[in-house]
């Protein structure tokens, strides 16, 4: 059973890696809308990840549970081994495109910001940015 759950962990995290290198590929040529159409279906492989590792977490405990005298590594044979080794991979992989996601989405949200600026002026108030007082907000240049 700790196999199949480990085998299912592991196609959601390549889901969530491919659905990620896909969002990458649309940011770099501004479609947005598909990443928006994906945010669902990232949202449910994330949380199908997460009850899966919840299950690994139970099974292994359980294993520890009937054989106390057993250490770990001795209780899982070697392809739970081997897929424990390509888990732990995947999250590497996974963090690495998710940054150079957010990096990506970061450049573009500070581009779309600074075009805002522009357009509609703000000032501080305390701690919070208004619009500008000035009347004439945009500015016509010929």
């Amino acid at each position: 059973m700790l196999s199949l759950h480990l085998k299912n962990a592991l196609a959601d995290l390549r889901d969530l890696i491919a659905i990620t290198e896909s969002d990458i590929e649309d940011i770099k040529v501004a479609q947005h809308d598909p990443q928006f159409d994906r945010l669902a279906i990232k949202d449910e492989k994330l949380k199908s990840f997460e009850a899966k590792k919840a299950m690994i977490d139970h099974e292994i405990s359980s294993l520890m549970t009937a054989s106390p005298e057993v250490e770990l590594p001795q209780l899982l044979n070697e392809e739970q081994h081997q897929l424990l080794a390509d888990l732990k991979v995947e999250l590497h992989n996974l963090k690495e495109v998710n940054k150079r996601y957010a990096k990506l989405v970061l450049v573009v949200s500070n581009l779309y910001n600074s075009f805002l600026e522009r357009v509609v002026p703000t000032e501080m108030q305390g701690y919070s940015k208004v619009a500008s007082k000035n009347p004439s907000i945009l500015e016509v240049r010929a």
